[in-house]
């Protein structure tokens, strides 16, 4: 591609990545749905097996400042709803609901790079100690009261 026909397109490299970050993110819209999750089966982040899955994405995860950026534009998806959600349902203060919500973000980040590192075949099995790790973790700060299900 010459110059010129870039241009057309984008403004600069920084475009050009945001517009791979905006596909790579298009279908992560549910996340909290996967995240906040004690009594589903499944709590994942769909980021964390898109990660895996997505083989021609794998090199963004490997580079500091895209991973960054990356994990930034996910926050700006999900953040206020999952701190809303998690505050309404646990006595968390706002600062704490955040802590947790980043830090659910960058272990998924970590495991992905960990397991794309060592070529982990064991996919599976990790992602359901990773799912009882996080469902534990939660159920700690939830109110228990009269409701089937906090989603």
């Amino acid at each position: 591609m010459n110059r010129g026909t870039f241009y057309l397109h984008y403004y600069d490299i920084d475009d050009v990545l945001n517009d791979i970050l905006e596909d790579f993110l298009s279908d992560t819209l549910s996340v909290l749905d996967h995240v906040l999750c004690p009594y589903k089966l499944n709590c994942t982040y769909p980021f964390c097996e898109k990660i895996r899955s997505a083989s021609h994405y794998q090199v963004l995860f490997f580079d500091d400042v895209t991973a960054a950026r990356m994990l930034e534009k996910l926050a700006d998806l999900g953040k206020e709803d999952f701190i809303t959600r998690l505050m309404k349902n646990s006595l968390l203060t706002f600062e704490q609901a955040e802590a947790v919500f980043y830090f659910q973000m960058n272990g998924c980040l970590a495991i992905n790079r960990m397991m794309l590192k060592n070529h982990c075949s064991d996919w599976t099995k990790i992602q359901q100690t990773i799912d009882q790790f996080i469902k534990g973790g939660l159920e700690t700060f939830l109110i228990h009261d009269q409701r089937e299900e906090i989603l």
